[in-house]
């Protein structure tokens, strides 16, 4: 991974806002609609907590249903947040002690946007993508040796730092391409 790169720089510019008196059916609605990992609960422009897919879930299976509830019934006070000008192994290891697969990012107080762990794995994917030329096949032999285009041969290594999961189908794959902003693999770049 880069360790220059900035939160600033790969971090999702637009959120989910929605206050404490929204109704929280309409909200879980909007977030499933949006695909995005939490709400994020303003009281006027101010930050002042979250609900997650998985609050919602707690607050399903406790309650049974979200025709009355509001997202002030459900949502959580504690905000993982992160500065913009962070490091993304700063911003990694953050999720990583909160718990979460995403983090605010505020600056001065005021949200700026939101970092997932989507948003770093795609980053450490790009260090090492080509996009102008085509990689040749690399064909094992019996020896655990690779053979490459000037007919020498390497060892063969079970390297995963090149590997990335497709912003599309998921799948992990070594051969992925920035395509109209996303990350995407062989088959679905053909689509």
């Amino acid at each position: 991974m880069n360790d220059s790169v900035t939160v600033r720089e790969v971090m999702d510019r637009e959120f989910l806002g929605a206050s404490e008196s929204d109704d929280l059916h309409e909200t879980t609605e909007l977030l499933l609609e949006s695909d995005d990992e939490a709400v994020l609960v303003l009281r006027g422009n101010d930050p002042v907590g979250c609900v997650t897919r998985d609050d919602i879930l707690t607050h399903l299976l406790g309650n049974g249903e979200t025709s009355a509830a509001t997202i002030g019934d459900v949502m959580r006070d504690s905000l993982p947040a992160i500065e913009p000008d962070a490091r993304l192994p700063e911003a990694r290891d953050t999720m990583t002690s909160r718990s979460t697969s995403w983090l605010l990012v505020v600056e001065d107080g005021e949200p700026l946007g939101t970092l997932t762990a989507s948003d770093i794995l795609s980053t450490s994917l790009l260090e090492g993508e080509v996009t102008d030329s085509v990689e040749e096949p690399v064909q094992l032999g019996t020896t655990g040796q690779a053979a490459t285009t000037d007919g020498t041969t390497s060892i063969a290594e079970d390297n995963f730092d090149d590997q990335g999961i497709c912003s599309a189908c998921g799948t992990l794959t070594q051969n992925l391409s920035s395509f109209n902003g996303q990350l995407l693999c062989a088959d679905c770049r053909d689509v």
